[in-house]
């Protein structure tokens, strides 16, 4: 090695120089560890967060749910997701609650049957209740869900619906991120006005029990105007399915 690269050091000392650099070196993979530390343990507290808040919300939608429906012993959760809203209620109610969805598999520990999107795997007239709980707007066929919720609900069975309505121009614009998140995954989403889904149930043999407005505040990442709707069964409509 030259001296002029190093013109103060004489050979004996570029061992002292190249344990320094090596010290150098260690000192920072010492500090990147640690930055990489911190980094992972921020991740961790933020993905901790962000469960709280989803089975936090799942239980408040399962104790407003499960004061609409108290008696309500089979229990079916169409596209019941992660499953936490399902888990809360089975336990709340000490019902037997059954979780369907067409994709993935809950994180919750319930009963989970896959659905192909068509059928709901159950047989006639086996629950008492049916949850929707943001799903309809998902269905490319909205008509199909409403005939397949008939068969398998008893005599004046009821189904819980929420659902996102596009009233304002604000409304209009959340619909639509949450339409480009989910269409590739689960086809285009139909968001319809309260009056159209009042109409939509009522045609399909369904009477409006109950209609709440609630607050878009619900889920500060999606501020969107909400409505609950309790639908029960008309015996009419049952006996011409």
């Amino acid at each position: 090695m030259s001296s002029t690269l190093f013109p103060h050091s004489s050979p004996a000392c570029l061992p002292d120089v190249i344990d320094a650099a090596r010290q150098g070196e260690s000192l920072l993979d010492v500090r990147h560890g640690e930055r990489s530390g911190i980094l992972s343990g921020i991740q961790r507290r933020l993905r901790r967060e962000r469960r709280r808040r989803k089975v936090g919300r799942a239980y408040d939608m399962a104790l407003e749910i499960a004061r609409l429906i108290p008696n309500a012993y089979e229990i079916l959760d169409v596209g019941c997701g992660n499953g936490f809203i399902a888990h809360h209620l089975a336990g709340l109610l000490g019902s037997y609650v059954v979780g369907i969805d067409v994709n993935g598999h809950p994180e919750a520990p319930i009963n989970f049957q896959r659905y192909d999107g068509k059928h709901f795997p159950a047989a006639d007239h086996t629950f008492e209740a049916a949850l929707f709980c943001y799903v309809l707007h998902h269905a490319q066929d909205v008509d199909a869900i409403l005939r397949e919720l008939k068969r398998v609900l008893r005599d004046d069975g009821l189904a819980v619906v929420y659902e996102d309505i596009p009233a304002t121009w604000v409304d209009r614009l959340v619909c639509g991120i949450h339409n480009r998140k989910w269409r590739g995954r689960t086809g285009q989403c139909t968001f319809r006005q309260e009056q159209d889904w009042r109409e939509t149930f009522q045609a399909a043999g369904f009477e409006l029990v109950q209609e709440r407005t609630l607050s878009r505040w619900r889920n500060l990442v999606h501020p969107v105007q909400r409505k609950l709707f309790l639908l029960q069964l008309r015996l009419t409509a049952q006996s011409t399915n």
